[in-house]
């Protein structure tokens, strides 16, 4: 489901608890890798994290499904939540939201990379190097780590380093997931100097024709990423004890999709590499028994 950007007409502002409320709910009807909203959260946060939830993805179904004017849309979406700092929001995901971000100390500036993410996504179709797609990460990926940071109490450049690393490693594994579903919306994010150096033709991605060299350049992506997350790992010993499972589960869920890819010898133009329930549950199950062994 798309939620509109529109601002909705002549609507009263919601009550906080009501805007509180439809967040949790928007959070819960939609599903990832690894529920956003993990149930495992202290009670107090859930709310905190469900709102900014709630924008990240209706952000994201903006720029990946809305019909219409993307860039149009997106520009309401910016306005609108640059005019609810200074007037009561009648939308309930923004209320709640400049709540949070007064609560937590959470600048806009990571909501509006964000938002321009999504254009960049109306405007950008391959992206030539790595370092290009590296800077991509900077609007689409990194900010959500720090939104998680400061809503953990975290605003310090240390532990956002880290982060950085594993979210750009989470974004890299759904790039890599993902790229047969990406074809089908006319984008590729497989940097086209990756293509040049193992000779893969994009003639050849295009006809999903699953080539040797296709599945050598996926083996070398798949290994690249898990760096990010091998050093973004240190992140797991430094926050507070009552959300030490949440985090490496994050971390773990983007694992998991690379071993899924793996697990297809790198093809994923034929089909899209996906994690069971079972083993989503496994992987919970096994953090947390590390977790208590631990102590």
């Amino acid at each position: 489901m798309v939620v509109s950007a529109a601002p909705p007409a002549a609507a009263a502002s919601p009550s906080l608890g009501a805007a509180y409320a439809w967040c949790l709910e928007f959070a819960k009807a939609h599903q990832e890798n690894f529920t956003v909203i993990s149930w495992l959260l202290p009670r107090d946060l859930r709310p905190h994290f469900a709102a900014v939830y709630a924008f990240c993805r209706m952000t994201d179904d903006l720029g990946d499904e809305a019909e219409g004017d993307r860039l149009a849309l997106l520009d309401a979406w910016e306005a609108e939540f640059r005019a609810s700092a200074g007037r009561p929001a009648s939308r309930p995901v923004l209320a709640a939201l400049r709540h949070t971000m007064a609560a937590y100390r959470i600048p806009d500036e990571l909501f509006l990379r964000l938002i321009e993410a999504n254009r960049i996504d109306q405007r950008k179709r391959r992206f030539a190097t790595f370092a290009e797609l590296l800077d991509y990460c900077s609007y689409s990926a990194t900010p959500v780590g720090r939104m998680v940071l400061a809503l953990l109490g975290y605003h310090d450049e240390e532990r956002g380093r880290l982060a950085d690393d594993i979210c750009i490693g989470l974004q890299l594994a759904n790039f890599w997931q993902d790229v047969s579903r990406d074809l089908e919306k006319g984008r590729g994010y497989i940097p086209l100097e990756d293509l040049a150096s193992f000779g893969v033709r994009e003639e050849d991605i295009l006809a999903r024709r699953v080539t040797g060299s296709f599945r050598l350049l996926m083996r070398f992506e798949v290994q690249r990423t898990r760096e990010y997350f091998r050093r973004g790992a240190a992140l797991e010993r430094l926050v507070d004890r009552r959300v030490r499972l949440d985090v490496p589960l994050f971390r773990l869920g983007g694992e998991a999709v690379l071993d899924a890819i793996t697990a297809r010898c790198y093809d994923t133009l034929s089909g899209r590499p996906a994690i069971s329930r079972r083993r989503k549950a496994w992987l919970a199950a096994r953090e947390g028994i590390r977790l208590l062994v631990a102590g």
